[in-house]
């Protein structure tokens, strides 16, 4: 690249379409549908992502190409930890920065919901029921 006033530049080395090609039939890429092929991908990311800024282009496509494909498996399949209903319950508060009195409607009293919050008080079916449409999840969760 040569700057406005005519000089030449330093420039990245140039993307050569033979290197990602030799780099692709080593990894073979491909959409990821098991934890088994997720495993695999994230044992060939990480030497690229250990190399840092001293990735070839072709390297930085391959990482940004696996990185994808794991970030679209995660997307797919949220992992969710095992949380008892009350720690889900003030897990999903945090989150969703909401507080303790926001639930009043699906317990119907202060210490319902204190009781609730606090691991204290069995939710019911039907507060699982109201806290699942409250959340956006799944009822079970808190049963």
């Amino acid at each position: 690249m040569t700057a406005s006033d005519g000089r030449r530049t330093a420039s990245r080395s140039r993307f050569s379409r033979r290197k990602y090609a030799a780099l692709l039939t080593a990894t073979l890429p491909q959409v990821i549908e098991t934890p088994e092929e997720l495993e695999r991908v994230t044992r060939q990311i990480g030497p690229l992502l250990d190399k840092g800024e001293r990735r070839t282009p072709e390297e930085e496509t391959l990482c940004r190409l696996l990185l994808k494909l794991i970030d679209d498996y995660q997307q797919a399949h949220p992992v969710m930890p095992k949380l008892r209903p009350h720690e889900l319950l003030q897990a999903l508060l945090e989150e969703s920065g909401k507080r303790q009195a926001d639930l009043l409607p699906v317990f119907g009293s202060r210490s319902r919901v204190s009781d609730a919050v606090n691991g204290r008080r069995a939710i019911s079916k039907a507060q699982a029921k109201r806290l699942g449409e409250f959340f956006h999840v799944s009822p079970a969760a808190f049963i």
